[in-house]
């Protein structure tokens, strides 16, 4: 398979990390959002089924609250996170009603993933919302589930949920948007010889290595989280590419072959 195999993406889940959401001085990008709802509404428009995973209820709380930083302790943690995800779905809610489309918010804990009946529960809702043409806005339930619990309480991090929510779906495609534009072989914010990857089959040791393992002041994940979620991704038969955010437009091109981001597609 390459990237031609893109283009046959019925259902496709997008995940938006908190650095495509906020400024480095802890702004909203507005405008960013406002395209990523334009661009999600079209694929619904042309007859994609479309699950928006979005990170950022800690950074839009902190912005909210006016706070230069995510608090220490676990429940202003929590405190910040339930005011940021607020404003947070208010904000994608008014985003989406310019383009005629509505929302819904789906709030996860890990105990729904390991419990029969609410897992079903769960698909059939993601099913009735995609057949009304509903998109649903997925995010971790982050003022139950925290860090200091057993770790079959959290997710970790969104692109392990992404990676989830995809498997649950059943998904075609997992687009993870970031705030560089693939995956490389050394940091391009720092290394002017570094090597963006187009297509990877396989996620391998090497590949983990590369990735490192810091994510940034708001947010939890990071490359090599990313990497982790495009080894279970391709396990399970299904794609996965990583782009910048800074053009949510360009994934109309990445689902027409081009050579954008970098894809995980499995060899067969």
């Amino acid at each position: 398979m390459h990237r031609d195999s893109l283009k046959d993406a019925k259902r496709i889940v997008i995940k938006v990390g908190t650095n495509s959401l906020m400024t480095s001085t802890n702004n909203i990008r507005y405008q960013r959002i406002d395209r990523l709802a334009y661009v999600i509404s079209s694929l619904t428009q042309m007859g994609k089924e479309v699950i928006l995973v979005s990170s950022g209820a800690m950074g839009v709380g902190c912005a909210q609250l006016n706070l230069p930083k995510r608090p220490k302790n676990i429940p202003d943690q929590q405190a910040v996170a339930a005011v940021g995800q607020v404003a947070l779905m208010n904000t994608y809610a008014r985003f989406f009603s310019y383009y005629h489309k509505s929302v819904a918010q789906i709030l996860m804990t890990r105990d729904v993933i390991d419990f029969h009946d609410s897992l079903a529960n769960l698909k059939n809702n993601f099913a009735s919302l995609l057949k009304h043409q509903i998109i649903p806005i997925v995010n971790e339930n982050d003022a139950i589930a925290v860090d200091e619990m057993d770790h079959k309480v959290r997710f970790g991090d969104n692109d392990n949920l992404s990676a989830l929510v995809a498997s649950i779906v059943e998904a075609d495609l997992l687009i993870l948007l970031t705030d560089v534009d693939g995956f490389y072989d050394a940091n391009p914010n720092t290394d002017p010889q570094a090597q963006r990857f187009s297509t990877i089959h396989e996620v391998n040791a090497d590949y983990l290595a590369m990735a490192g393992d810091k994510g940034s002041t708001f947010s939890t994940g990071g490359m090599h989280s990313k990497l982790k979620a495009a080894a279970k991704t391709l396990e399970e038969g299904r794609r996965l590419v990583i782009m910048s955010s800074e053009e949510p437009s360009q994934i109309f091109d990445v689902l027409k072959g081009a050579d954008i981001g970098t894809a995980f597609i499995p060899k067969n």
